[in-house]
């Protein structure tokens, strides 16, 4: 069952970027038994074992590009390096996976990317050699865009960028950073940071200013999204005391369950009702109304393995109870499309 090739070049092809990749992890609880495993948290009087599971999630594709099951240990850094990157990329990462050979693998690519600043990061300034004062910058300035060299042997050229927030924002920040410190006092620098948005970025000035950067990083919320239907709607982080095969037989089997939903049902209907049907399809709802239709989700899995061709009774019960309600504020496939596809 395919849609045709003039709907795909029409939707896909008409931006700058092949793809634009977003990858995140999210924690799932273990049986203790498997701590030895997949390690986790663990003091003098309690211990809590947990696995990482890493997803790489194109969002001109609407397709999942590849996952992984790893120990706790494994942090985001450590898996940075593993991303395949190609040439025309877009990658829109956390400050968990920034480091600056990752940023310069980028370049040497031929992909763009997008990376929170990380507290402490040096950036020298190109006329001085010196490095910036960030905090004296931005109290001077207000705001900032500026291009810059990254603390590394090869002086890589990158773009810095920061905007204000709102105050009540900041302190949004700053009750987190403190919750998430657990008692302890966050360094002052960083507290001050938090009234500021600061990007490091490869895109060019002419490309996109600080809006458009910022709007684009928001569609990294994606892949969140994603991870809460995982686990609301797919019980995907329910796992009882199982041996350490069977819970990769387990995760495996619902990975595959999510590759089906999302890329061989929600992408080829979205794509679909979008060009014919002028709707848009909401992957929560989707996802939600296959869990609690299974019938139907065996119905659409029959016709994908018969190649039947698209018809519009096949697209209604997507259309009656799957799409975006019309309203005045963009959802996010318009944004998208807004963002990335003009």
């Amino acid at each position: 069952m395919k849609v045709s090739d003039i709907e795909i070049g029409a939707f896909k092809t008409c931006g700058k970027y092949k793809r634009v990749l977003v990858q995140d992890s999210t924690i799932i609880k273990l049986p203790l038994r498997l701590f030895k495993v997949f390690s986790g948290v663990s003091n003098a009087y309690s211990a809590v074992c947990n696995a990482r599971v890493q997803g790489v999630y194109d969002l001109l594709s609407g397709c999942f590009i590849s996952f992984s099951i790893d120990p706790y240990s494994k942090n985001d850094l450590s898996a940075a390096p593993q991303l395949k990157i190609q040439k025309g990329d877009l990658v829109l990462r956390d400050r968990g996976y920034c480091t600056n050979s990752e940023i310069k693998r980028h370049i040497d690519i031929g992909a763009d990317c997008i990376f929170r600043h990380k507290y402490n990061s040096i950036y020298i300034d190109r006329h001085t050699g010196k490095a910036i004062d960030l905090k004296s910058v931005l109290v001077n300035q207000g705001k900032l865009d500026m291009e810059v060299y990254l603390n590394d042997e090869n002086r890589t050229k990158v773009r810095l960028i920061a905007a204000p927030v709102k105050i009540e924002v900041a302190n949004k920040r700053r009750m987190k950073a403190k919750k998430e410190m657990r008692g302890h006092n966050p360094p002052p620098g960083l507290l001050f940071l938090m009234s500021w948005t600061i990007f490091i970025t490869t895109i060019p000035r002419p490309q996109a200013d600080f809006k458009k950067v910022f709007e684009i990083y928001r569609l990294r919320w994606r892949i969140e999204i994603m991870f809460k239907i995982w686990k609301s709607n797919m019980n995907f982080a329910k796992i009882h005391n199982v041996s350490e095969n069977q819970l990769k037989v387990m995760l495996t089997a619902r990975l595959i369950m999510i590759v089906i939903c999302i890329n061989l049902i929600y992408y080829p209907y979205y794509l679909k009702i979008r060009v014919q049907y002028k709707r848009y399809l909401s992957i929560m709802k989707l996802v939600n109304y296959l869990m609690i239709n299974p019938e139907m989700l065996n119905k659409y899995l029959s016709l994908i393995k018969s190649n039947e061709k698209y018809t519009k009774s096949l697209c209604m019960p997507f259309i009656k109870y799957c799409t975006y309600d019309k309203r005045n504020r963009l959802n996010y496939c318009q944004l998208l499309e807004e963002l990335l596809l003009s």
